[in-house]
């Protein structure tokens, strides 16, 4: 019963101060608000976020045709290939309204229009002059820097304030088109080899020396139909024994190169969501970030608060007075512990509540775990809170000490910059902080897919870094 008297008589210190209650409960909330407005919409997010391969779809297609791809749209092949290649996240966009906002609100550096005749002019695309189209008219797609993507009818949504970026994606968009449109160019022409067309062209233009003089003669006249078909057809074949690497015939890159699977992975097709609007961009993703991150550093900000308190008893003769009590030293550490565990709970679950409901965080997959994580990190913090109240002796050193380790600790950890962002060396030095396992925890909860064990293994690391930060205050504790 001495250590419930204890503690609701410290619980009745610590919070008859409303003001101090409310700026310990509210001052958070408004840093994550300032560092959300502040950091903008690329905090948060990866390389590979910023930098996908945005798509629209307006290709109509062609009627089924017995091409390389029968029935199948160009736009489908290139988004294949782009979806094939490794490292690229392709992000197809329902319409161009979409796209032009997003580009223009500075959300995509870049995004490709793929326009209703993109199939028919890269089904039009040829090395073959206009004489071997039968009636039709080729296109050349080529010019000094690649792929004239205009010439296909694609267009490009730019933003100009993302130049680096965007020229990235072009980058990507022109090695993807050249690997569909030139093994198709490529295959039509060694088609023609063997046509007869392409033979009675030859006939015309071959001549060789008559042996009766200088007089020359065009010999392939001589032969029949069929045999300038066979003359075609072992034309056709030469060259293929000759450039056996390739399968000239083969009209994708794949088949053209005889090519093996690459070793590299292959890139992502990702799903489209609407950006978070409105001046807090609430759901953005730059909040999964900051309100566990912000919640775990000023959970440790109780050092300051507990300190002043053990300091202020100390002061005032209270701790001495309580020693000379019939308790034990086990009782008066106990139920001085018990009102800042409650404190720290009471916190945490409030910075994660606003953190929903204000800036429309997500809690992840298995909520019922946030309590227990929030637990561990509060034993964690109010062992540290002890351990420095036994080491201080009066208010300043609280001040001093309290607001050094706070902020060096935050910064080691994580808390102020991601983990993600920093050297791989300062990454591993960070797991000596409790900050660190905490922010592990919130991470894993956060996944789509969380490893239950990975939080779990994080929350017996905060116990244990309570157990021992309160070990060492109680052997380091003087109560006088």
């Amino acid at each position: 019963m001495a250590i419930w008297t204890l503690a609701r008589k410290d619980l009745r210190v610590l919070v008859r101060d409303t003001r101090a209650a409310i700026i310990l409960l509210t001052m958070p909330v408004i840093f994550i608000l300032v560092l959300g407005l502040a950091l903008g919409e690329g905090f948060g997010q990866k390389p590979d976020d910023r930098l996908r391969v945005s798509i629209v779809n307006e290709d109509e297609g062609l009627p089924p045709d017995p091409g390389p791809y029968p029935g199948k749209p160009w736009f489908e092949v290139v988004k294949d290939d782009l979806t094939k290649t490794g490292g690229i996240n392709v992000e197809p966009i329902p319409t161009r309204a979409e796209a032009e906002d997003l580009v223009r609100r500075g959300k995509r550096a870049l995004v490709l229009v793929f326009t209703a005749d993109f199939s028919r002019r890269v089904h039009s695309c040829s090395f073959l002059d206009d004489r071997f189209l039968n009636g039709g008219k080729g296109t050349n797609p080529f010019f000094r820097d690649g792929v004239d993507v205009r010439a296909l009818g694609v267009e490009v949504l730019e933003d100009p304030k993302q130049a680096l970026a965007a020229s990235i994606i072009k980058q990507v968009a022109q090695v993807s088109l050249l690997r569909v449109v030139m093994p198709w160019m490529i295959g039509k022409a060694f088609d023609k080899i063997g046509d007869k067309q392409f033979v009675d062209e030859m006939s015309s233009r071959v001549e060789v020396s008559s042996p009766f003089g200088a007089t020359k003669m065009k010999p392939l006249r001589a032969l029949s139909e069929k045999q300038r078909g066979e003359v075609g057809t072992g034309i056709q074949a030469s060259l293929g024994e000759l450039l056996s690497k390739y399968d000239l015939q083969a009209k994708n890159w794949e088949n053209l190169t005889r090519a093996t699977s690459s070793s590299e992975g292959g890139g992502a097709l990702t799903d489209y969501k609407p950006e978070p609007s409105g001046l807090l961009s609430r759901g953005a993703i730059r909040y999964q970030i900051l309100v566990p991150s912000y919640t775990v550093m000023f959970a440790f900000f109780l050092v300051l608060t507990v300190g002043w308190l053990f300091t202020s008893e100390r002061r005032q003769g209270t701790l001495m007075r309580l020693r000379a009590a019939p308790l034990t030293r086990a009782e008066i550490l106990i139920g001085k512990l018990i009102p800042c565990y409650v404190v720290s709970i009471i916190q945490g679950l409030f910075l994660l509540g606003a953190g929903k409901l204000i800036f429309g965080m997500t809690w992840g997959s298995h909520p019922w775990l946030i309590p227990l994580v929030v637990a561990c990190t509060s034993m964690a913090a109010v062992g540290l809170s002890v351990l420095v109240a036994s080491i201080a002796r009066t208010e300043s050193q609280v001040s001093i000490y309290g607001s050094l380790l706070v902020l060096v600790l935050g910064g080691i950890s994580g808390c102020l910059m991601p983990r993600d962002q920093m050297p791989e060396q300062m990454q591993q030095i960070s797991r000596i902080t409790p900050h660190a396992w905490a922010l592990d925890a919130y991470q894993e909860l956060l996944l789509p897919n969380p490893q239950l064990g990975n939080v779990f293994v994080a929350c017996g690391v905060l116990a244990l870094f309570g157990l021992g930060f309160t070990a060492l205050a109680w052997w380091l504790m003087r109560l006088d």
